[in-house]
Formats: structure tokens, C-alpha cells, sequence
């Protein structure tokens, strides 16, 4: 038992002003003294610190992939030994289980359900102390490899805080031979053109050579071999970029015999910065566009490779032009990655005309749709030509498999089969079939006319009915039906499994025979690219002359129809030479004035959004835009609706103002430099993403404190965004952390005003659970001692008490007796029952009686008065009706 005052800092000033304010407040009287003692003492907080007889052992076990074996092996003995040890009966023992997530297992711990992926130990401290009873001595004890995935710091304070001590022992297995990349550093951002270099660090218990390959976006730049002495070896290497833009560095081992394969490879990205730079999206050669940029000292980069296209050629880039590209060419993760890019990262994107550009290129609810100024879906009014479409769907046994939502596969081709019916007009005509091993007619061919919710419910009854799905049927069932057909256009949507399409038959001689009458097939493959299937589904639809589509994501196929039949049968591209009027709104781009081109040779029907500023619009009956721009969010978008190159173009790259155009076009895509005196730094530690925004105090200060900045990031895949706090941590400076899953690749990006400041890609690696960094074990070390911890060796020595475990605060008590001493005090005040005092006074009762002296006799009395004046005697002699009062004698001495 002992006595804390936690607040005790505060005494000398206080007992400094009560010296000074002594006589004043009456503080030599015992009472008031007293008083004073108890409030002195209550400001300084007095805790009463006790130790109980009895103590909460936690124990923590780690069910990472790394030390799940060795946990299952060693658990039983463990137990029995912290069982016998118990001390008594108020003494209780609990197991936690963690890895990427943390749960409570009771009293044995012999269960564990959820991802051991990671070794979150942090995430289970933190869990474990906030269900700590702060009355009861508490102990931690962790059973680990020793190599968290995370950073331990906050568990540290809270385990310093709280006064609990974190023992542990090391589990491992040291005969397993292991060879690992432990690590693959570079600098996270350099110039164009600036040499670094990257380092590979690799670790094992055996020495010897092995082979290592290192890549950059996929391409090999060195094949090699290390050799491994007292454990480690480092290689080191040195590269130069020329192009700005993001790469991704991927370094791999390949020992003979290895016991986790899973720590021999690492990927990083790094970001090469420089000018800004434009990314266009072209198939053309010698494209016009580029020519135009490259001629203005834009740094364009061309990719006429669409399966390229990833996430990560977003970072260092300011604007993307898609020069009439299909939208089934594009990757979905860059197409997704795009409304991040612009809206939250400032960038820039426009779209250019052509014959397979928006709605014809099939953008049509697609994740850029919301991001252009025009819309694309054409209007019933507008349309010429009648449509007959076959929808030819699976519904073989893998379309049972239930999704995200609770519903299954075949519900949500059900419902993109709706949404594309929803899509016709009522002068097109459908057919649907369901297709296992045999054709089911669902729909025979109907003319819409206003019969769409009829239509719609036979389809939603489709069900899945096993087996696998005979392609070669159902696309020849389709056909003999669709051919009764006389419309302009005719049309088949194949929706397959591509792990799972049967039965080709001879489907390139039917395929031959429908595009010889003018019908088109397209395929929509569940699945991706790389499936068994897949090369099937390419090759049906390239001899069918349509496109194909492949997802696995579910939830994507009914965009995926709607996209398809708004491309078929709700788009135009007007092939002919159209005349141009100029809006006079062009100023709000440039206030250069631009001589727009007599006419142009084609363009895409569109129609032009509200929030839409368009510059220039077609004069025929449909005045439609032919370029316009929006804002989108911190981002400018652009539509311009003819070609700028290829077929359809030539009067537009014989327009003298062609050049003026595209770099005024480029400047307003690229939007404003950030201003200097801000810059971001940002790194990751194990699977923690820890970001810095540091800034001028004078040129920022004011600014932030009145706008404070806010962070925005996104997966790599385009998945949700999600927006984080800053902590502002000093002058000058705001920090914040994030935890990422293992292997994933974000991008993010700061606001500041009506500035963006990008960054990424940032990877995790994908084998962080077997990194086994040295840097680890020894934080695992340091905060065990810094809570009063120890590596326990003896299990009978984990019910050791801590010193202090349970501290009751005396303010209470101490705060009663106040009260009732100063209401006593304000009684004997008020009631003038006097106290004994302090001081020159002696108590009454001790007072000596004092000694009466007679006068002599011979002394005459005094006067009465003097020449007709009273003389007044003195007070101590006047009777009480003589005595005057203090205003009398004022007025006498007056």
C-alpha cells in the first residue's frame, strides 16, 4: 500500500499564495487552518495505491501462417504449466488468439476461424487493454515468432499507461532451412532521367548460392545469383527512367529447396517525377494528337497496347486523352481508376470522337460515363433503325454460386438481361434463351411495343439448372430464331462461364454463315482473361465481328449488357460532313479567340449535360455538342465529339487552328501548378501506411488553419474511397496512419485548397508475414522493458504481481470533510461562538484574576466639568448609558 500525488507540481504556487493571503483569511485560527491543509491536498490529487492478491494472465497467441504448427504443438503444455502455477483461486487465466484479426478463446485457446494473413500484435494488445479491468493486477503474455506486421508504438503507451507488463516467448521452428527476400529498397520518388539505385537484401539460416530476377513492369532487367553468407547477402543494382510516370520493381528468388515459398518475392512502386505529362490512348499510327502535344514540349506518352494500361501509369500524370479506343479494350481496373484520378487527384480527361468512341465505343454506364459533359444514351426520337437482339444465356450449374447481396450469378444475368431490354425501343425486337446442355426458348421473338415488364418477368424466372453450357447450341438456336427477323440490325449477346463453355462444335462455320447475312455476335465471359475457356470466347467473338467482355466481378455483368445494347441499338456516329457554330463560351477556357473549322467530317450524337459549357455545336437538326467541358471535383473533363485523327477527320487536321486547339486544350486539361511550400512524404512499415504533410508556416499556415487539408485514398483496383483525419502534429507539420492489407496497391490524394497532390502507387507486399524483420523482434523487445516485461523462459514465474496495480483516488473523502468543515466554520461565524485562537491571546481560562489598587483617599474625583464643558471619563469608566456611540464622537471632535 502506498500514497501517489499525481498533481503534486501544483503545491508551491499554492502554498505561496497562502503564505501571502495568511492574516487575511484568518488562517491562525485551527478551523480555517485545517481547511486549508485538506484543499492544498485535494489539489494535488492523493491516490491510495493497494496490491491485491490475485492477478489476470492473458495470454496472447499468435496464429500467423509463420507460427500456427508451432502454437497447435505447444499450447497443450503450456497450459498445463500456467495451470499448475496458479497461485489461488482469485488468480484467472484467459487466451486470445490473433493474426490479421483478433478473437477471445476462452480458457484453452484451441480454436482460430479468422485470417492469418498478418501478424497484427499491435491490434491485439490495443483489443486486450481496452477490456482490461483497471481494479485487478493484469499480465500479458504472448507467444509470437517475434516479427509483427505493424508497428507496436501505441501498444507501448497504452501498456505504460495502464501499468500492465508484456512478457513473452519466442516461438520458433530454427531447423527449417528458409531463404527469404527480406527487403527491396529504393527511393519512393526521383527526377526523369536520375540514376538510383535499388538494393536487395536476402536472409536464411543456410548459406550457399541463389538465383535472383529482377523485373520492371513485368519485363526481366537481371537474372543472377547471390550468394547467402553468415545469412544474408545484399545485391545492389542501379537503374535510370527517362519517362516520367510510376514502375513497379518486382524482385524474386528461387532457391532448390525453400521451406515458405511465400517470402521470395517483393514488388515496389516508385514514382518518377518530372514535367507534366500527358498519357493518350490511341490505336492510331502517327497519331495527329501526339504530334500536336509533342510540338507544344508536352511530354506525351503513347500506349496503343491497352492490356498495359494499369493503375499505376496515373501517378506523375496530368491528363488522359482516349482517342476513340472501345471501352471492352480498356482494363476495368484503369477504366474504374480513372473517376479517382480526376475527381480526388486533379487530373485531366477528355474523350475524342470516332466510330468506336462513346456510346458506338460502348462508355454507356460505364465507370467514365458520370465523368463526361455529354450524355451518350441516344433519345428515342432520334433514332432511325430498328434492332433485333439474342440474348443467349448460361444457366449451367457454376451460375448457381450465391455473390455479395445474396444473390447468385444467374440472378444478376437475369437482371442485365432485363436492363438491356429496358434499353430497346418498342420498335426492336428480343429473344432470350437459357442454355445448359440443351436450348430452352424463354422469349421467343417479340417486337418490344410497351411489352417490357412482361418480357422482363419470364426472363427473372430463369434458374440454374447444372451442368455445363453447349455454346455451339445455344449460339444456333439463337440464330434460327433471330433470323425471322427483318430488321437493319441484328445482334447476338453470348453470356458464358469461361471456366466452364462446352461443346464448341462447329461454331466458326455458323459464325460464317450469320456474318454473311449481317449479324454480329458479342460474348460476355464470367471469368477472366486467363480461364480455360477464355480463348474460345475471344475467338467466337472476333468472327462474329462483335466484342468481348470479360469480369469477374459479378456485380459488373448487368452494367456490362446495358453497355453492350446501348452500343448496338441507343448509339450514333454520323458519318457525314456537318457544318459548326461556334457558342461564343470558348473564352472561358482561353481568352485567346479561336477561328473555329468550317464543318467536320463526322461526329458521335451526344447530349449535352447541365453542368456542361459547351464551345461549339453542330448545325443540323440535332445541334448537337460537338465540344464541351465540366469541372469533376478537382478535375476538368472534355467531350470533343469528331475524330482528331483517322477516318472522318481530314477537315479537321487541314484546320489551320489544329495546334492552337490541342495545346489550349492540353493547358486546360492539365489544370494549375500546386504553389511551393507544401510537399507530402509518405513510406510504409510492414503493412502501416504512415503519410506527412509538411508545409510553409508563413505561406500555408493561415490557409490550412481556416481549410484544413483532407486525404482521400482508393485501391488500385478502383474499389471505395475512403477519406482519413489528419493530426496535426506541430507547425508546419500533419501525420497520419493508415493499416493496408497484405499485397494491396493504393493511390491517394491530398487536398489543399482548391489544389491536388497526388501520390502513389503504394504497394504492401504480398508476403509481408514472412519478411521476419530483425527491426521487429527488437521493438517486441523494447517494449516488453519498457512496461516492466521480460522474455519468460519459465512459465511458472508468468503470475509474478506487478509492484502498483490498483490506485483509489481520496478526492471524495477528502472533498466530504471539506464541505462539512466549511459549513462548521460558516455556523460558528454566523452564531459568534468564538474558537480558541492562535496568537498573543491565552486562553480565558488560564487568565490571572487581576489586582484590584485602592486610589488614596487624599486624591480628589475629577471634575464633571470645566468652565460649563462636561469633562468625559474615561471609557473604561463610564457606565453603559454614558458611553457614546462612534457617530457622537465624531461629531464631538468636529
Amino acid at each position: 500500500m502506498g500514497f501517489d500525488y499525481p498533481e503534486s507540481f501544483l503545491l508551491l504556487p499554492i502554498l505561496v499564495l497562502l503564505g501571502w493571503f495568511w492574516p487575511r483569511l484568518g488562517l491562525f485560527r485551527p478551523l480555517r487552518a485545517i481547511i486549508a491543509i485538506l484543499a492544498v491536498t485535494m489539489i494535488a490529487g492523493p491516490r491510495l495505491q493497494m496490491q491485491e492478491n490475485a492477478l489476470d494472465l492473458i495470454v496472447l497467441l499468435d496464429r500467423s501462417e509463420s507460427t500456427e504448427d508451432l502454437i497447435d504443438k505447444g499450447l497443450p503444455e503450456w497450459t498445463r504449466l500456467l495451470e499448475g502455477a496458479k497461485p489461488g483461486r482469485k488468480d484467472t487465466l484467459r487466451f486470445v488468439n490473433f493474426a490479421a484479426e483478433v478473437a477471445d478463446a476462452g480458457i484453452d485457446g484451441s480454436s482460430f476461424t479468422g485470417s492469418r494473413k498478418l501478424t497484427k500484435t499491435g491490434l491485439a494488445i490495443s483489443n486486450v487493454m481496452a477490456q482490461v479491468d483497471g481494479k485487478r493486477p493484469t499480465r500479458m503474455l504472448l507467444f509470437t515468432d517475434g516479427y509483427s506486421t505493424e508497428p507496436l508504438t501505441e501498444a507501448a503507451a497504452q501498456l505504460g499507461k495502464r501499468g500492465v507488463p508484456l512478457d513473452f516467448r519466442l516461438v520458433r521452428d530454427e531447423t527449417t532451412r528458409d531463404l527469404r527476400l527480406a527487403r527491396l529498397s529504393f527511393p519512393e520518388r526521383v527526377q526523369v532521367g536520375e540514376p538510383f539505385l535499388i538494393s536487395v537484401l536476402l536472409r536464411g539460416n543456410e548459406d550457399g548460392k541463389v538465383p535472383l530476377i529482377l523485373r520492371r513492369n513485368g519485363q526481366t532487367l537481371v537474372e543472377t545469383e547471390v550468394e547467402v553468407k553468415d545469412g544474408t547477402a545484399t545485391a545492389e543494382f542501379t537503374d535510370r527512367i527517362a519517362r516520367v510516370g510510376a514502375y513497379e520493381y518486382d524482385a524474386e528468388i528461387r532457391p532448390e529447396k525453400d521451406a515458405h515459398p511465400g517470402n521470395n518475392r517483393m514488388k515496389r512502386w516508385i514514382e518518377i517525377t518530372g514535367g507534366p505529362r500527358l498519357l493518350l490512348v490511341t490505336k492510331y499510327v502517327d497519331d495527329p494528337v501526339a504530334k500536336a502535344m509533342a510540338d507544344m514540349d508536352f511530354d506525351v506518352q503513347i500506349v496503343s497496347d491497352f492490356s498495359q494500361l494499369k493503375a499505376g501509369m496515373l501517378g506523375g500524370t496530368k491528363a488522359v486523352i482516349f482517342n476513340n479506343v472501345p471501352a471492352h479494350e480498356i482494363p476495368n481496373d484503369f477504366m474504374k481508376s480513372l473517376d479517382f484520378f480526376v475527381k480526388e487527384q486533379g487530373g485531366g480527361f477528355l474523350m475524342a470522337g470516332g466510330q468506336r468512341s462513346f456510346g458506338s465505343g460502348g462508355y454507356f454506364q460505364s465507370d467514365i460515363d458520370e465523368l463526361l459533359p455529354v450524355s451518350m444514351e441516344l433519345k428515342s426520337e432520334h433514332r432511325k433503325l430498328a434492332v433485333a437482339m439474342a440474348i443467349v444465356m448460361d444457366r449451367s450449374g457454376s451460375m448457381s454460386v450465391n455473390v455479395a447481396g445474396g444473390k447468385s450469378k444467374m440472378d444478376l444475368a437475369n437482371s442485365g438481361a432485363i436492363s438491356a431490354v429496358n434499353l430497346l425501343g418498342n420498335m426492336d425486337q428480343i429473344t432470350v434463351f437459357a442454355v445448359d446442355s440443351e436450348p430452352t426458348k424463354v422469349v421467343p421473338l417479340t417486337a418490344i411495343g410497351g411489352k417490357q415488364k412482361e418480357i422482363s418477368g419470364r426472363i427473372a424466372r430463369i434458374a440454374s439448372s447444372g451442368g455445363g453450357i453447349f455454346v455451339y447450341t445455344g449460339l444456333k438456336a439463337g440464330w434460327e430464331e433471330l433470323r425471322k427477323s427483318q430488321a437493319g440490325t441484328r445482334h447476338v449477346i453470348l453470356f458464358t462461364d469461361a471456366q466452364d463453355t462446352e461443346e464448341p462444335g462447329d461454331y466458326r462455320k455458323l459464325l460464317e454463315e450469320m456474318t454473311k447475312e449481317g449479324a454480329t455476335v458479342s460474348v460476355i465471359g464470367l471469368g477472366t482473361k486467363g480461364d480455360v475457356d477464355a480463348p474460345l470466347c475471344e475467338d467466337i467473338a472476333k468472327l462474329g465481328k462483335g466484342r468481348v467482355f470479360f469480369s469477374d466481378r459479378p456485380m459488373d455483368i448487368p452494367q456490362i449488357f446495358a453497355q453492350e445494347t446501348v452500343t448496338i441499338a441507343r448509339s450514333a456516329f454520323i458519318e457525314e460532313p456537318v457544318g459548326t457554330l461556334a457558342s461564343g463560351r470558348w473564352s472561358e477556357i482561353s481568352p485567346k479567340p479561336l477561328d473555329w473549322m468550317g464543318k467536320v467530317g463526322g461526329y458521335n450524337l451526344s447530349y449535352a449535360r447541365k453542368e456542361a459549357t459547351v464551345s461549339l455545336i453542330s448545325k443540323d437538326e440535332y445541334a448537337a455538342p460537338l465540344v464541351a467541358h465540366a469541372r469533376r471535383g478537382l478535375g476538368r473533363t472534355m467531350a470533343v465529339s469528331f475524330p482528331l485523327g483517322g477516318e472522318f477527320s481530314k477537315e479537321v487536321r487541314e484546320w489551320a487552328g489544329y495546334g492552337d486547339f490541342m495545346q489550349t486544350v492540353g493547358r486546360f486539361l492539365m489544370g494549375q501548378e500546386l504553389p511551393p511550400g507544401i510537399a507530402l512524404r509518405h513510406k510504409i512499415q510492414g503493412t502501416r501506411l504512415e503519410l506527412d504533410l509538411l508545409y510553409d508556416e508563413e505561406e500555408w499556415g493561415e490557409r490550412l488553419s481556416k481549410d484544413p487539408p483532407t486525404v482521400k485514398l482508393q485501391d488500385d483496383a478502383g474499389g471505395a474511397i475512403y477519406e482519413l483525419p489528419w493530426r496535426r502534429m506541430e507547425p508546419g507539420r500533419f501525420s497520419l496512419t493508415r493499416d493496408l492489407d497484405e499485397g494491396s496497391v493504393v493511390k491517394g490524394a491530398i487536398r489543399v485548397g482548391d489544389n491536388a497532390i497526388g501520390f502513389g502507387p503504394v504497394s504492401v507486399g504480398a508476403s509481408v508475414e514472412w519478411t521476419f524483420e530483425p527491426e521487429r523482434l527488437a521493438e517486441l523487445r523494447l517494449v516488453s522493458h519498457q512496461s516492466n516485461g521480460r522474455e519468460l523462459l519459465n512459465l511458472r514465474e508468468a503470475w509474478t504481481r506487478p509492484p502498483y496495480v490498483a490506485a483509489a483516488s481520496l478526492n471524495l473523502p477528502i472533498g466530504i470533510s471539506l464541505l462539512l468543515l466549511i459549513l462548521l466554520d460558516a455556523l460558528i461565524t454566523r452564531t459568534g461562538w468564538k474558537l480558541p485562537e492562535f496568537g498573543n491571546r491565552v486562553k480565558a481560562a488560564k487568565t490571572p484574576k487581576p489586582i484590584k489598587v485602592r486610589a488614596p483617599k487624599a486624591v480628589a474625583k475629577a471634575p464633571v466639568a470645566v468652565k460649563g464643558k462636561p469633562v468625559l471619563k474615561p471609557e473604561s469608566e463610564q457606565a453603559p448609558s454614558e458611553r457614546r456611540s462612534r457617530f457622537q464622537k465624531a461629531k464631538d471632535r468636529k
